[in-house]
């Protein structure tokens, strides 16, 4: 199971990876869209994570490893013919086909983790297949650098879609299953003493979205951060997970998920705090580079769920935790926009109040 999830994630992170240092440049020189079109495909963008609750129901109908491996067909698929889409509705269609196909992935990917490895286990191989993720995305980077000056957009789609296909297939004849492990419940499954569980997930949705939508943007606006500038930084950003994303998981199971968590929610308190008053191009960008270490933390609410949820409960709960995880990427961005037109400053202070709220909340996390 691990060499199937370790070659399912170095296909999905290669295919989003791809999605995203590509797409701008597509965007405008092949399809010529502009930023109100860019902004309408990123929303489209998040619509499969909100609907990863519909996992549950695919699970009735084929196995949950299967499920996996055919999301990263459609990943393949989706990023395959982006090229041949030069065209508003072309890549909102395209863009569709791609988040449902990583969305997906990325729900049975947690969830077969949590089935498949135990309680000491299971955060180890988050950190080692985040790391993994990690590499693979600068190895990515750095092909696309070299062929993208010599093949046009449609080919380097073609290329890197048609080896994430190849490993979907691989994937789907594969048979990673332990039969020892407990059957899921093939329904939707919403229990109260899970809702310490559902909170966290949906206010780390909540600072991710904060961080996704407006701090890079803080860089090139306020900062005027240029392209090799911030490449530079995202390239650090992978090399720091490569090495550390390890460690948290070895972290998990040494400290327990409380004190990773309290660390992670503490640490945001300040950063978030900092975005809104450092005057200093070098100091926000360590501030970045320690949001994006931080994120890593987050997988300490999945292996939390691991030890107080029902083993039956896991694939559903995932799924219903990507949803909820979700639900800010449709609300935050927008309010999030109107509030900076009044004070950039607003969404970051909103992000350490959020932190302060998952910090009083995490100690509320009781497991021997």
């Amino acid at each position: 199971m691990y060499r199937f999830l370790m070659v399912l994630t170095i296909s999905s992170s290669i295919g989003l990876q791809t999605w995203r240092t590509l797409f701008d440049n597509f965007a405008v020189k092949a399809a010529g869209l502009d930023g109100n079109h860019i902004g309408v495909i990123q929303s489209v963008r998040e619509i499969p994570g909100f609907l990863a609750l519909l996992a549950v129901f695919a699970i009735m109908l084929i196995k949950e490893h299967r499920l996996s491996a055919l999301s990263i067909l459609v990943l393949g698929i989706g990023v395959a013919v982006t090229g041949l889409f030069p065209s508003y509705s072309g890549l909102l269609f395209t863009t569709l086909i791609m988040s449902f196909g990583f969305h997906y992935y990325e729900t049975t990917n947690q969830s077969l983790t949590l089935q498949h490895f135990d309680k000491q286990t299971s955060p180890w191989v988050f950190g080692k297949l985040r790391s993994q993720a990690a590499a693979s995305n600068i190895t990515i980077g750095i092909i696309i650098y070299f062929i993208a000056p010599i093949l046009p957009f449609a080919q380097i789609y073609l290329l890197i879609g048609g080896f994430i296909i190849a490993a979907g297939c691989w994937g789907f004849f594969q048979n990673p299953v332990d039969r020892n492990i407990v059957p899921q419940h093939k329904k939707m499954i919403f229990r109260k003493k899970y809702w310490l569980f559902y909170f966290l997930t949906f206010m780390s949705g909540a600072r991710r979205q904060i961080f996704v939508a407006f701090a890079v943007f803080l860089l090139v606006k306020k900062f005027q951060f240029t392209v090799q500038e911030i490449t530079i930084l995202f390239v650090i950003n992978n090399l720091a997970n490569y090495f550390l994303s390890p460690l948290v998981g070895k972290g998990i199971i040494r400290f327990g998920e409380r004190k990773i968590l309290s660390l992670e929610y503490f640490s945001l308190i300040f950063i978030f705090l900092a975005y809104a008053t450092v005057e200093s191009k070098t100091l926000v960008a360590i501030l970045y580079i320690l949001d994006h270490i931080f994120f890593n933390f987050a997988i300490a609410i999945r292996t939390y769920f691991q030890k107080v949820g029902d083993p039956r409960d896991i694939a559903p709960s995932m799924a219903v935790g990507f949803t909820i995880n979700h639900i800010a990427a449709v609300v935050l961005p927008a309010i999030g926009g109107l509030l900076w037109i009044v004070d950039y400053r607003i969404p970051f202070v909103c992000g350490a109040i959020l932190s302060i709220v998952s910090l009083v909340a995490v100690q509320q996390i009781k497991v021997h």
